[in-house]
């Protein structure tokens, strides 16, 4: 598949606000993105020529903001509406192999649907995981870095272990917690290869606050499925997609060009090509 084919839905309901910068990154690096409101899914309170399928489509992303206000949980209810009304095209698309991604509110959904970190053989089911408020007990929004150690993620396979990428973070809600006893289910996961990224300081060295922002178990950013096509982290790629984005622009020697973000979500798309 070429990369202008590959269609990508940006799933969204009222309170999204990410799907537009997410959207431009994607259409810069060649790709065919569309923002889809779940109700185009349902073929509902929509002009028919607005109807969608979840098959047309090569990639499903659903982007950050604050769907439905953050309430009862963040993601929660965006969560319950996508189970209602597509649960079995979602299990169905993710069986086929294609890549479901969540950013920031995005990867609350994927928790609350179940499919983070998700059980081998399981669709969509109650969740193993939550993202609850973090330790500051307030909103964080800095540039963070975060760190690949490697996993069953295959868009980023080529990338040495070790690699950073700069992404900005900006949430209330980031701390994860894992089901099961303390320190048992993040050995799993490690195990499996299913921390997709994991906060670090600038240098390398462990995180702290603020440079893990939230204080995740593990200083874990971001979790894949164990087949790797489900994916989501914290930060927001999209608001690091070009080098003048960062903060240090005007004092470095690359003050031009892609930046960290780029390289993430073309690895992402280039995935989507081999998949068809």
């Amino acid at each position: 598949m070429r990369r202008s084919d590959v269609r990508v839905a940006l799933l969204t309901i009222e309170g999204t606000n990410c799907d537009a910068e997410l959207g431009r990154a994607v259409a810069a690096l060649g790709a065919n993105p569309e923002v889809v409101h779940l109700k185009q899914f349902e073929h509902r309170d929509v002009e028919p020529n607005r109807f969608r399928d979840l098959d047309q489509f090569s990639l499903l992303l659903i982007p950050g903001g604050f769907s439905s206000g953050d309430y009862v949980r963040a993601g929660a209810i965006f969560a319950a509406r996508i189970r209602a009304a597509i649960g079995p095209q979602l299990e169905a698309f993710v069986r086929s192999g294609r890549q479901v991604g969540g950013i920031c509110n995005g990867f609350q959904v994927l928790t609350e649907l179940g499919l983070l970190p998700g059980r081998p053989g399981r669709g969509l089911g109650s969740p193993e995981a939550a993202l609850v408020t973090n330790d500051s007990g307030h909103y964080e929004c800095r540039p963070t870095w975060v760190e690949w150690g490697g996993g069953c993620f295959g868009p980023l396979s080529g990338f040495p272990v070790g690699t950073r990428f700069l992404f900005p973070s900006g949430h209330g809600e980031g701390k994860l917690i894992l089901s099961g006893p303390p320190g048992d289910r993040l050995a799993a996961l490690r195990r499996s290869g299913q921390i997709l990224f994991r906060w670090t300081s600038p240098d390398g060295s462990t995180a702290q606050y603020p440079w893990n922002p939230n204080g995740s178990e593990g200083d874990v950013a971001g979790l894949t499925n164990r087949q790797g096509n489900v994916f989501g982290l914290m930060p927001h790629p999209e608001r690091a997609f070009d080098r003048s984005l960062a903060p240090d622009w005007t004092r470095s020697s690359s003050s031009s060009g892609p930046g960290d973000g780029s390289r993430f979500l073309d690895a992402v798309l280039s995935a989507a090509e081999r998949t068809g």
